[in-house]
């Protein structure tokens, strides 16, 4: 069998922000009624955080729950727990109508690190990156260009991006040539 890999072997950029592949992260697409204590206790209890609110990442390392939509979640576990995570959901959630599935090898996480990072983003998503329209904490799920993606700021200074492995390439050269030294615009 293979060994994995990161979709961009650890490739990083160093503009008016860093931009990098954040490495092998897992993750599982969880659908169900999130309003169910089931579909609750299954995911904090493979992750080890609290349920987030409607539109929050609660996020802790490599460990996570993103609030996708009204039915569905983003589960971070480490990489290499992915499988057993969803083995373990799925048996919590075996009375549940519920989908889970592991997207570890479909997706592709960005890390993005310095002071500049909400411009970099403006630049590519229609969302509103101001720090009223996307609070720290809070989860979004938009485009960057012409991909779909999810963003959610760690902090004012660290955000993460998630987008589909097959455009890993793509989203590197969108946030790069956004980050580039000269091209600030002064909007954030």
């Amino acid at each position: 069998m293979s060994e994995a890999v990161s979709a961009l072997s650890g490739a990083s950029y160093d503009g008016i922000v860093r931009v990098a592949d954040a490495g092998l992260q897992g993750m599982i697409q969880l659908r169900g009624n999130l309003g169910k204590a089931a579909v609750k206790n299954a995911v904090t209890g493979v992750t080890g955080v609290d349920f987030p609110a409607a539109r929050q990442a609660n996020v802790n390392g490599e460990r996570g729950i993103l609030w996708m939509s009204p039915d569905e979640l983003l589960v971070l576990v480490p990489y290499a727990e992915a499988t057993q995570a969803v083995e373990t959901i799925t048996m919590a959630l075996k009375k549940e109508h519920h989908l889970a599935a592991d997207v570890s090898d479909a997706r592709v996480m960005f890390s993005l690190e310095g002071e500049g990072l909400r411009e970099v983003l403006a630049k590519l998503t229609p969302a509103d990156m101001s720090r009223a329209g996307l609070p720290v904490g809070e989860m979004r799920r938009t485009r960057l260009a012409q991909v779909a993606a999810g963003v959610w700021l760690e902090s004012e200074t660290s955000a993460r991006v998630i987008a589909f492995r097959s455009v890993a390439h793509y989203v590197m050269g969108l946030l790069t040539h956004s980050a580039q030294p000269g091209s600030e615009v002064g909007h954030f």
